[in-house]
């Protein structure tokens, strides 16, 4: 073990977690493959090795600070763009069932590397738009937890999230820094899609010092039939409160 993957352990630790050599191991070869694969395709803007370990993979597991994951069976992960947060998920919870949806063809065709390097034999990598793949029964108000990190502003994540998860189950949004705005603005789109925000938690990255949040959501009832609304009409056209208009005094 060197230097870094020695602090990397040391900090999983604060969050529960114990790195064995095997998953060491894991998370190297997939290092790894994200810089091989980068020269080829853009992955990621970060590749050295500290950081990847840190702002990637780090970042990637402070779900277990909300979500606890021997209580949980099944995960989407949607927009995982290079397997962030569902492959570091996948290592140190290898009972979890694990569906990655992305959008971009490449981008599943390096996880499906990456899966089968890791033996993640519970993870399926699906490639799919977000709102095509909540539209199918095996799919739709189907996840115990429910993932996507930076993927696109609260109120559109929502219309994107919500529907794969199931009643009863959670919707974790992973932020950067200050969103009061955008969880304001995402109040309403939560209500049209039967959840309730129920915890957001402010964390910092140990060496970097970034901020990072989770924005938690638990889903209330089965998702309402309307939504989500065909392909692109969520990024176009974001579930926002209608503005009042203002009343007319002519008379």
């Amino acid at each position: 073990m060197d230097t870094i993957q020695q602090q990397f352990s040391q900090n999983v630790e604060r969050l529960g977690i114990q790195l064995t050599e095997t998953k060491l191991e894991q998370f190297e070869t997939y290092y790894s493959l994200l810089v091989e694969w980068n020269e080829k395709m853009n992955l990621t803007g970060i590749t050295e090795r500290d950081a990847v370990y840190e702002k990637h993979f780090y970042d990637s597991l402070t779900i277990a600070r909300v979500v606890q994951f021997d209580k949980q069976n099944s995960l989407a992960d949607i927009g995982s763009g290079a397997g962030f947060p569902s492959v570091p998920l996948a290592i140190i919870y290898p009972h979890l069932q694990i569906t990655i949806i992305d959008a971009l063809a490449k981008r599943i065709k390096f996880l499906e590397e990456v899966k089968t390097k890791l033996g993640l034999t519970k993870v399926l990598c699906l490639h799919s738009r977000a709102e095509d793949a909540a539209r199918k029964r095996e799919h739709r108000d189907n996840y115990d937890v429910v993932t996507a990190r930076a993927v696109a502003r609260l109120a559109v994540l929502n219309e994107f999230c919500i529907p794969y998860v199931r009643p009863g189950g959670i919707f974790i949004a992973m932020k950067g820094t200050d969103i009061s705005t955008e969880l304001d603005e995402s109040r309403y789109s939560v209500s049209k899609l039967n959840g309730k925000i129920q915890d957001v938690k402010h964390l910092s990255l140990p060496t970097d010092g970034a901020d990072r949040h989770l924005v938690v959501c638990l889903k209330k009832g089965p998702t309402p039939s309307a939504y989500p609304r065909k392909s692109g009409i969520p990024l176009k056209s974001p579930l926002v409160k209608p503005e009042k208009t203002a009343r007319s005094t002519d008379k």
